[in-house]
């Protein structure tokens, strides 16, 4: 169900811990590069606290050294006590916006068990609902206080575009959250609640009446958010044009990511696509057949939903084909890569990358059909943007090892390298070059490298210049980050480093 921050770290000052640190304090002037990374909340005299924060580093572009600038600023508007030291829930993930003026923290919420219509509080504290808290950044590249969450798991008959969920309730748990490149909107995906409702719609749909508003609540969904580069605030874009209303799912939903490419079939036409891995399938508990004869159907738990996003922010999954069963156990990660250079769509192409979080763990990569030739043979595939799995000779899928458990995945700008960051098993970090033209990952020298105890998420700082290129991992157990520089010639992870954190990092990112 959720996911919990774990390791109770004592934390200590952080201008001693490494050589390889700039100087502490804040400066008048916002750094060159700048990561922030959710965190446990501390009390002021440094030792582990109530709440949670999120913290901000100055990075050094010749060395990837950091130095604190602020660990003050909450993941919640409201105030952390001891009796309900998370109000907002765990912090998941966070992300810029592209000029890096403003920020956006996903919390998950507090879940509940319902039992019929009636929430029970679980031990985690009183149920809340997700929501996402936007903020300023400040001149020094600190974060403002919170200024406001963003609710979006209720139901409304007025397309308000607000959201204001009554106390106590529980209707969704958050799960990740991602930003399409151009900063137009957010996405969020959500696991609903437990145990799920038996009345979630077999295809992906918004509630658009009063009945499915009553069947829907509860159910899996995704949420949308339109943004506006350099200011705070989301607008909720509603997927219904009757109820103001996320997108429900019949899957629950696991990762996701999103991508813009140009048609090569249209001149200049581009495209926005969004991905969504899904690893349990709800017609295991209740199944319908089509047309709403109840009949056996074979679930299909290991899934990808392919949306095209519509200028406006609405969903429409790409029917017939979507969703894909694909040969991954237990998707729980997935990345979208554009390859084909700006202006250039036959050359290169679009390659999904899904995290297998069964097993020994690995990356499989697909094709979306964007352009006709080996995969994608014929021009229906193209029109349809068929998703096909990147074959290897004897026609195996070109999966690649990568650690159990791959929970985070990165590009470098170039779209030529791929990170991984795998938390179960030995913790580590995997590097792949990527085949732009073909998709298939080839391990570089040495294939991985290792980090701190259970990394969770990875952020890349690019090359400044002619100044270094970095990667940071957030590591939650054993409470801190760590941070490689990486080859802009042959993408290898090299002269490793290691910063304390406040306990419990998740989300990371940098600008």
């Amino acid at each position: 169900m959720s996911k919990k921050i774990c390791g109770i770290v004592v934390f200590v000052g952080m201008c001693a811990l490494s050589v390889l640190l700039l100087s502490c304090g804040s400066s008048d002037s916002r750094p060159a590069g700048t990561l922030y990374v959710e965190t446990q909340g501390l009390t002021d005299q440094g030792t582990p606290g109530i709440g949670f924060n999120v913290t901000s580093y100055a990075i050094n572009l010749n060395n990837g050294g950091l130095a604190l600038v602020s660990n003050n600023s909450s993941t919640c508007t409201i105030a952390a006590t001891q009796a309900n030291n998370a109000p907002c829930g765990a912090p998941l993930d966070i992300f810029l916006d592209p000029t890096g003026g403003t920020a956006f923290v996903l919390n998950q919420g507090i879940p509940c068990i319902y039992q019929g219509t009636q929430c029970i509080p679980t031990s985690e504290g009183p149920a809340t609902p997700p929501s996402i808290v936007n903020y300023t950044v400040n001149s020094d590249g600190s974060l403002s206080a919170p200024i406001a969450e963003n609710y979006y798991t209720c139901l409304s008959a007025t397309l308000s575009g607000t959201c204001t969920p009554p106390p106590g309730t529980g209707y969704d748990t958050a799960v990740a959250m991602t930003r399409d490149a151009a900063g137009q909107f957010l996405f969020v995906i959500n696991e609903g609640v437990y145990p799920q409702p038996p009345s979630c719609p077999l295809l992906a749909a918004p509630a658009a009446d009063p009945t499915d508003a009553g069947n829907f609540v509860g159910c899996p969904s995704i949420s949308v958010f339109s943004m506006t580069p350099g200011k705070t605030g989301l607008t909720l874009v509603s997927q219904s044009s009757t109820y103001q209303s996320p997108l429900y799912l019949s899957k629950i939903p696991t990762g996701l990511s999103a991508i813009t490419f140009t048609q090569a079939t249209v001149s200049g036409q581009t495209e926005e696509i969004l991905f969504v891995t899904e690893n349990y399938d709800l017609c295991t508990v209740s199944c319908l057949a089509a047309g709403g004869v109840e009949g056996p159907r074979t679930p299909n738990d290991n899934a990808v939903s392919v949306y095209t996003v519509s200028s406006s922010g609405i969903l429409s999954e790409q029917t017939p084909n979507s969703p894909y069963a694909v040969p991954v156990n237990n998707p729980i990660s997935v990345l979208a890569v554009n390859t084909s250079p700006v202006g250039q769509p036959t050359i290169g192409g679009v390659f999904v990358y899904v995290g297998n979080g069964a097993g020994p763990g690995a990356v499989t990569p697909f094709q979306l059909c964007t352009v006709q030739d080996t995969s994608c043979s014929s021009p229906e595939d193209v029109t349809e943007n068929l998703l096909v799995p990147v074959a290897c000779p004897p026609q195996q899928t070109c999966s690649a090892s990568a650690g159990q458990n791959p929970v985070a995945m990165v590009v470098d700008p170039t779209n030529n390298f791929l990170y991984v960051a795998s938390n179960g098993g030995s913790s580590a970090v995997y590097g792949f070059r990527m085949n732009t033209s073909a998709g298939t990952l080839t391990p570089l020298t040495p294939p991985s490298q290792p980090t701190g105890s259970q990394p969770v998420g990875l952020a890349l700082q690019p090359s400044v210049g002619n100044l270094g290129q970095f990667l940071y991992v957030s590591n939650s157990n054993s409470a801190n980050i760590t941070g490689f520089g990486l080859s802009t010639v042959n993408g290898t992870m090299s002269s490793p480093i290691t910063v304390d954190a406040p306990p419990g990092p998740t989300g990371i990112a940098v600008h």
